[in-house]
């Protein structure tokens, strides 16, 4: 079947329930292509928010699970998410298929985004863990912050997309393969330097200081703090800033990483005048976490957790970093002795990566097997 990621212009006037529901849209026609109707089966939804919803369906014609997100359309304004997923290609992006517009019998007009459908979330596979009362093991928290970074990298420098919420929600896994996929850019941006953003932006536990701080000239780093909670969570197995409200948010924050200093919260947000905390010295990170954990994977969550945003390293940088180094070694396998999902099959996110970091990021066996398919594929 040919992915048609173009906009079919068809509207499908359908009725307002969903479960069990068909609906039909054609893609293609497109330079001369032949036209194809594909029909998916509503099963079920599986997410609600103040989007819309998003239900699993399946195409009739392939038998194919996919993930349907619907959303309210303005009809004066052209629909962000859609216009940045157009954009994107990579394995740790969940992938647009296409698209198509439904409207209801009150005349409301819908956007149905198609994407792949991926059976679990990060959010749901933490809470497997934490009813069985046990953590999540280091393989896969390594495994899966790895794939997480290797997204943000990818969104960061090719398209130039920030996700901006940025949690366990929001990142899919493949139960079968462990392959994680970031996924709804609802709330992503292309950040134009110079050019203010709202700061009411990301889900609270998540949310970096500067945000809270009310900047609106912050950058992909953002994103980076997210990452650095997420991991954390991982390993203590409950959010590591659980804030009620913002100011609550930032209680939480200071007393692991102290009081910010003036140059600290000017790094944040240089209009903010208002300084006044109780003066806290920052909690040592090894504390927060049990002994047995591994010492780089404390180091890697304190380069990530920084209050400047300039200082947290780069989404490239935390892939390098040593705590994933098992995933780089030749004969690494998953627990039941199946391949790790692919990791080094890098696309342009390493363009504009430096020499020495593209080298700590493809493995020697990998430079290898590359070595020898350019051999190979040069005839020679």
């Amino acid at each position: 079947m040919a992915e048609d990621k173009e906009m079919s212009t068809s509207v499908i006037n359908g009725n307002d329930s969903l479960t069990g529901q068909i609906i039909s849209t054609t893609i293609g026609g497109k330079n001369g292509e032949p036209k194809q109707t594909i029909s998916y089966m509503a099963e079920r939804v599986v997410g609600t928010g103040s989007f819309g919803i998003v239900f699993q369906a399946k195409c009739l014609e392939t038998g194919e699970a996919v993930a349907i997100k619907k959303v309210l359309q303005d009809r004066r304004y052209k629909n962000r998410e859609l216009q940045l997923m157009r954009v994107m290609d990579h394995p740790n992006v969940v992938t647009l298929k296409h698209c198509f517009f439904s409207t209801t019998s009150t005349d409301e007009l819908f956007l149905n985004l198609v994407m792949e459908y991926v059976p679990e979330s990060m959010y749901r596979v933490l809470k497997h863990y934490n009813n069985a009362n046990q953590r999540i093991p280091i393989i896969y928290v390594k495994l899966y912050m790895y794939q997480i970074f290797r997204g943000l990298a990818y969104i960061h420098t090719v398209p130039g997309v920030c996700h901006r919420d940025l949690k366990p929600q929001n990142i899919l896994v493949d139960p079968l393969s462990h392959q994680v996929k970031l996924c709804d850019f609802g709330s992503a941006k292309m950040l134009v330097k110079g050019e203010a953003n709202i700061s009411y932006i990301c889900s609270r536990f998540y949310r970096a200081p500067e945000l809270i701080f009310g900047a609106t000239e912050y950058t992909t780093s953002i994103d980076i703090w997210s990452g650095g909670c997420v991991l954390a969570e991982l390993l203590l197995g409950q959010p590591l800033f659980p804030g009620e409200n913002a100011v609550d948010q930032l209680v939480h924050i200071i007393k692991v990483l102290g009081t910010p200093t003036r140059e600290e919260v000017r790094c944040m947000n240089p209009n903010y005048n208002d300084f006044r905390f109780p003066q806290i010295k920052a909690h040592p990170w090894h504390k927060i976490f049990h002994k047995k954990m591994p010492p780089e994977a404390i180091d890697l969550a304190s380069r990530l957790l920084q209050y400047s945003p300039s200082l947290r390293c780069t989404a490239l940088e935390a892939c390098a970093h040593p705590f994933f180094d098992d995933l780089r070694e030749p004969n690494a396998r998953l627990p039941n002795g199946r391949p790790f999902p692919p990791l080094f099959n890098f696309k342009q996110e390493l363009s504009g990566a430096s020499p020495e970091l593209v080298n700590k990021l493809i493995p020697d066996h990998i430079k290898r097997q590359i070595g020898l398919q350019f051999v190979q594929s040069t005839g020679s």
